[in-house]
């Protein structure tokens, strides 16, 4: 497995160093963002309403092209998109960013709002309607941007298409599966020390049933889970910021203030950097909403509709609910409770990809280091000289190690870096050490849930986590499947679902630096071209939507609608 790592974290910084750095992310994003939005006059202000009374399902007309009603569309992308973003994802953003990293992810959202509208109209607009000859694990529609990147742009994009396809079902396999599982052993191991193994099998186990039952069975179980699973973690942080009311105002001031005036995340105290805090901000709020990365209009084109603009307001919902809602609210619990930058005990395994070697810069900034070769350690002290690197959990430096859980012995020997082994002065060999570290993702937000509302809190988090990530991973192989049907046919299907479910129990036994760095890799590949599909496309957009609400099909929908009611037909 050590090998699968080396690799994975070999391409993530050829990819980063010389094909998409990460600064080149956030400047295509927020622009395309900020372009559609002047573009299509605010859409996400104008239309939120409108798309509002649409996922009600007032104007659903079952006798239109589709599969799933608009509400279950919404609630298939929100499967996707409300997961361990907004668990993990946050406390990942903090951690690096400090709390002004949640300005740049409400920027991320209200841009993306627009971006999603748009992706997801022209999805509509260029989506392919199949005969499926009653086999509906096949699915009736495919719709996404290979679709109008090809379609939309002309035959002769045909070739960004397939790149986009084959990106995004690479990306379905890492940042909507393998992250998922990732997160969810790494937090019953974190509490229950349950191994990673076995978390692997039953999640797998789950997600094959439900997805190899085609998107009609993935639309019934996400339109339960994703309204149940939001409401019982909303439920659950609003009593915590209620509890901390005094400090809700000085959060906000923190996030304000710090997002254009930074002093930087635990991960990198004193560096104060600006570029830090809003990368960090803008790469967890993309992959939070997911907007521009071109994976939701894939669900998107599922909707039973034949008006386009129709289905592009009830996803442009889906980052208000995902990042401006949710993930809000988990950057309160972390930033009121004060855990975000506490240190907490902590079980340590030295070969952990969690554990890491830093030393600080001349400016009090914590930076990467070369790993010592050994490190000597006196009480439970590592002992260092000016220029050596620190033993680090979580990229934040370590200050006292023990031999046992209860810290109540300290370890004194030599740690072997090359061998991840302790050998204390007796001869004794450890692996794992403990001591008072800086925690982050999912565990991290459940140390916050758990310090207001007890063993309940962090069950409240377990169980979220547990229900995110499966319901994240249903969705995305919906995304994966709609890419290999459009680059290789239907007879690729099922064969992507079976290397689907064993990526997922990858997932859930690399380490979380790996595994979320390469996902970062993977999701920047394919949102620069469907970013550019967007701007080349936005007059369409516009047409589009000048068009629908000049027309408002919506009234005659209604009137159906109401007439299938009547006759007991819905």
């Amino acid at each position: 497995m050590d090998a699968v790592q080396n690799f994975i974290q070999a391409i993530s910084t050829f990819v980063e160093s010389y094909i998409v750095p990460p600064q080149l992310l956030i400047y295509t994003l927020l622009g395309t963002g900020l372009f559609l939005t002047l573009r299509l006059m605010f859409v996400q202000l104008r239309y939120f309403k409108h798309g509002v009374q649409v996922t009600t399902g007032r104007y659903d007309d079952p006798n239109e092209p589709g599969d799933v009603t608009h509400f279950q569309a919404l609630t298939t992308a929100l499967s996707a998109t409300v997961g361990v973003g907004n668990i993990a994802g946050v406390a990942i953003a903090v951690h690096w960013g400090g709390p002004g990293a949640l300005f740049w992810m409400w920027v991320t959202a209200f841009l993306g709002m627009a971006v999603k509208y748009s992706e997801v109209t022209l999805a509509l607009k260029y989506r392919v309607v199949e005969d499926t000859k009653g086999e509906a694990w096949r699915g009736s529609v495919s719709g996404g941007p290979m679709y109008y990147i090809e379609r939309g742009l002309g035959k002769k994009w045909k070739p960004l298409a397939i790149f986009f396809a084959f990106g995004l079902m690479l990306t379905s396999f890492l940042t909507g599966n393998a992250i998922q599982a990732n997160t969810v052993s790494d937090l019953l191991h974190s509490e229950f020390s349950m191994p990673r193994a076995l978390t692997g099998v039953l999640t797998s186990a789950f997600v094959a049933v439900i997805i190899f039952g085609g998107i009609k069975r993935i639309g019934k179980v996400t339109s339960i889970l994703a309204p149940v699973m939001a409401l019982l973690y909303i439920g659950g942080a609003l009593i915590i910021i209620v509890i901390n009311y005094d400090h809700v105002l000085p959060a906000f001031a923190s996030i304000f203030s710090e997002a254009f005036n930074p002093k930087g995340g635990v991960a990198g105290v004193g560096a104060g950097a600006f570029m830090m805090t809003a990368l960090w901000g803008v790469k967890r709020g993309l992959f939070s909403n997911e907007a521009g990365q071109g994976s939701a209009p894939i669900a998107h084109s599922a909707a039973q509709t034949d008006e386009p603009v129709s289905e592009g307001v009830v996803a442009l919902l889906e980052p208000f609910i995902d990042t401006l809602v949710i993930c809000t609210m988990t950057g309160l619990v972390l930033i009121t409770s004060g855990v975000w930058n506490q240190t907490h005990p902590s079980t340590m395994a030295l070969d952990s990809g969690d554990a890491s070697y830093r030393s600080f810069d001349v400016d009090g900034s914590i930076v990467d280091a070369a790993s010592p070769s050994s490190i000597k350690v006196i009480n439970g002290v590592p002992v260092y000289d000016a220029s050596s690197s620190r033993f680090s959990w979580h990229e934040v430096p370590v200050e006292k190690l023990f031999v046992d859980d209860a810290q109540t012995s300290v370890f004194s020997g030599t740690i072997d870096v090359a061998t991840a082994i302790a050998t204390s002065d007796d001869g004794t060999k450890y692996s794992i050490l403990y001591g008072d570290a800086i925690e982050n993702s999912a565990p991290l937000t459940t140390i916050a849930f758990e310090k207001h509302l007890g063993r309940w809190g962090a069950m409240i988090v377990i169980l979220c986590v547990a229900l995110f990530a499966v319901s994240t991973a249903i969705s995305w192989s919906y995304y994966g499947d709609r890419c290999a049907n459009y680059i290789f046919g239907y007879k690729a299907i099922v064969p992507f679902k079976a290397v689907f479910i064993a990526f997922h129990f990858i997932g859930a036994i690399l380490s979380l630096n790996v595994i979320w760095n390469f996902g970062d890799v993977a999701l920047s590949l394919v949102t620069l071209p469907n970013l550019l599909a967007l701007l080349l496309l936005s007059g369409t957009v516009a047409k589009l939507t000048k068009s629908y609400f000049e027309r408002k099909p919506w009234l005659e929908n209604e009137r159906v609608h109401q007439e299938l009611k009547a006759k007991g037909k819905l």
